[in-house]
Formats: C-alpha cells, sequence, structure tokens
C-alpha cells in the first residue's frame, strides 16, 4: 500500500505540539519496517526524519500560497496515494476517498475570546471539514473525540482516540554544570518554575502571573523566579505589561523559543511545570516533564487529566488561588515533590511514539479496506 503523508509541518525548524506531532509519528511509522511505502510530501526541499529509507518517497512540490488546498489538491488529482494521512492540518479540498487527518483539539470553541476571530472562523471550518471528509479521524485525547461527536455529529465509530508519543531523548539530567549552563543561556537566577508553550491567551499565563504576583513576598518563594519559556504568540505584549504593572520585571523571566537540545535540562533544573491551560488537546510539555522527574502543576479540565495521570496536581485553571496554592506546595514540599517525581516517571512510560505509529498505521490499514468495500 502507498501512504501518502501530508509532511508540510514536520519540516518547520522551530516546532510547537503539532509540528513535533507531525515529525516523530512521521519518523516513527518509517521506523516500523513495514511492507508499506509512504510518500511524503513537501512545500519545497526539506529534511525529514527517516526519509533515507528504500520505502520512503520525497514529494517535494513547492508552491507560494495556499499550499494545501491548491498543490496538494492537484497532486491527489494527478498522483493519489492508496491513502492520505494528514498529521497537523486540513484536507485538501481535493482528496483520496481513503483520507485520515488527526484533529488535535477544539480549544477554539470552549475559549472563543483566546482566538482570533480570523484564527477562529478557520478553525470552525477546517475541523468541521476534517470531520465530514476524512474516512477516519485520529483524536489526541478522549477529550478531543468528544468534542468532536458533541459539536460536529462526527460518526464516533469513525474517530479513534491515539495517544502522543514522547520524545526519548527527555530524561533526568543530573548534570549541575549542564543544567547551569543552559539556566545562564537563558537568563535565569537560582530557583525557578516553568512554563514551556506559546506565549497566548488559552495558555492561561494571565493567571499564572497573578498566582505568582500573590505569593512574591512569601518567603518560601524568595529569590525563586517565573520563567515563561516559549514563542510570541497572540497578545503577548499583554503579558509584558502585565509583568511590569505588578513590578515583577525581575522576577518573572521571557526567554523566548527554547532550542529542543536544551529542553531536558531547563526542565531539570526546575520547581515545577507550571502548565494550567485553559484547554489542551494533548498536553506535551506534561510528559516531556515527567520524563524529566519534574513535578507538574496543569488543570484537570479537557485532556490534562488522560495525560498527567496521578502524576500532577490538578487545578481548576480559572482560579488564580488554586493555581497559587499549588505553587506554593510544590515550593515548600520536597517529599511532594519526590513523590510526583517518582509518579511522573512511571505515568511516562504509558506512552511511545512506537505505540502511536502502531495505533496510527492500524487506523490507515482499515482505512484502505473501508475504502476498498
Amino acid at each position: 500500500m502507498l501512504i501518502g503523508i501530508d509532511a508540510s509541518r514536520a519540516t518547520i525548524a522551530r516546532r510547537t505540539g503539532t509540528e513535533t506531532y507531525s515529525r516523530n509519528l512521521i519518523h516513527a511509522l518509517i521506523g516500523l519496517g513495514s511492507e508499506h511505502c509512504f510518500r511524503l510530501y513537501t512545500n519545497g526541499p526539506a529534511e525529514v526524519p527517516g526519509a533515507t529509507a528504500a520505502n520512503v518517497e520525497i514529494r517535494a512540490i513547492p508552491f507560494p500560497r495556499l499550499w494545501t488546498h491548491l498543490r496538494l489538491s492537484a497532486e491527489m488529482l494527478a498522483h493519489p496515494p492508496d491513502v492520505l494521512f494528514v498529521p497537523a492540518h486540513v484536507l485538501p479540498l481535493i482528496h483520496p476517498r481513503r483520507s485520515v487527518v488527526t484533529v488535535h483539539d477544539l480549544g477554539y470553541l470552549h475559549y472563543p475570546e483566546a482566538h482570533r476571530a480570523a484564527d477562529r472562523r478557520y478553525l470552525e471550518w477546517s475541523t468541521r471539514w476534517n470531520g465530514r471528509q476524512a474516512t477516519a479521524v485520529l483524536a489526541d485525547s478522549q477529550a478531543t473525540k468528544d468534542d468532536l461527536v458533541r459539536a460536529y455529529g462526527v460518526d464516533p465509530g469513525r474517530v479513534h482516540v491515539v495517544y502522543l508519543g514522547r520524545d526519548q531523548a527527555f530524561g533526568p539530567v543530573r548534570d549541575a554544570d549542564q543544567i547551569a549552563h543552559v539556566r545562564e543561556r537563558y537568563g535565569i537566577v537560582g530557583r525557578y518554575l516553568l512554563y514551556v508553550g506559546t506565549l497566548q491567551p488559552r495558555k492561561n499565563l494571565a493567571r499564572v502571573i497573578d498566582a505568582f504576583a500573590g505569593l512574591a513576598g512569601d518567603p518560601a518563594l524568595a529569590g525563586v523566579q517565573l520563567v515563561l519559556a516559549g514563542k510570541r504568540g497572540w497578545l503577548y505584549d499583554d503579558l509584558f505589561a502585565q509583568v511590569t504593572r505588578l513590578g515583577l520585571t525581575s522576577r518573572v523571566v521571557f526567554p523566548g523559543y527554547v532550542e529542543e537540545a536544551d529542553l531536558p535540562a531547563l526542565l531539570s533544573g526546575a520547581l515545577a511545570l507550571v502548565f494550567p491551560s485553559l484547554y489542551e488537546g494533548f498536553g506535551i510539555p506534561v510528559l516531556e516533564a515527567g520524563a524529566c522527574g519534574v513535578p507538574v502543576i496543569t488543570s484537570k479540565t479537557s485532556s490534562l487529566p488522560e495525560v498527567a495521570g496521578d502524576a500532577a496536581l490538578l487545578v481548576d485553571p480559572h482560579d488564580v488561588d488554586a493555581i497559587a496554592d499549588a505553587l506554593l506546595r510544590i515550593a515548600t514540599d520536597a517529599e511532594l515533590r519526590a513523590e510526583l517525581d517518582r509518579r511522573g516517571q512511571e505515568n511516562v512510560k504509558r506512552f511511545s511514539w512506537e505505540k502511536c505509529a502502531r495505533e496510527t498505521l492500524t487506523v490507515l490499514e482499515e482505512a484502505a479496506r473501508w475504502g476498498r468495500k
């Protein structure tokens, strides 16, 4: 069987969650060494992990604008694969009868105010389109599947929950010099609480800053910094202004995008990962922190309890006092940190990219058989 994959998001250098998913899953699918052939579509020359395998073809089809709906559609019309898989975007307007797509989350329905109007309209259209047109849909979590069924009436039998994996490169970094070097590179002094992800409203960072501000004078957090790491997203300037208004410019650090190679050390040096997002389809940082033996504070909503299991402090993301209480508990309770460390490293054993790839390949094979009926 020839499996076509939209690999355009897997080639982006500075990756966020969906690009990381696309890149790692494609690599794992190729690594299964199955009898299938893979054709990877990219918008121009690009490096894709594992693409040198004998059963892999790179089809570079550059196009300046509307690559998916114009150029990829034309390719599907001229040279369709047996099944098309779109892991991190939207099905092209013209696509094979047998197509599989991943829907990562429907957070725009729950928190429309956390998205720009144009982005919200596009997400509404593209998700509805994916749900109606795909032979099968992969959902990152049961929460995402439930949203698809409830919001768009997608047949639950066509939606398959396939959890993401974790990068095996993430593990506890015990080398104090390495942690100190990374900390210095990103302007961090002393102990710190860490957030990793795009700086945008749905990540709930305004409430995290308010919670931290309420504890700024507590002796237990003396010298502790709040590090908000990630590329600038929508309304980033509002966060910077909030920090200035609260007089926290020396206590809140915005290091920008953190290179992937630096993340294990940066996580390992933190008191905790602070990730009380308003909504997540999965939440890769929770797994990365767990793998590094770092306590996690995250939300008790959307998919996050599925991912975190019993290895995190779960909070109401709308409750600033609850977030502040969790920050204080983490900072003052060494036994709690040690227990969450142990649970986190146990929890992440449930997730791997190989497992994700095997379950994904099963869905692709089932979609191909369905299309021949």
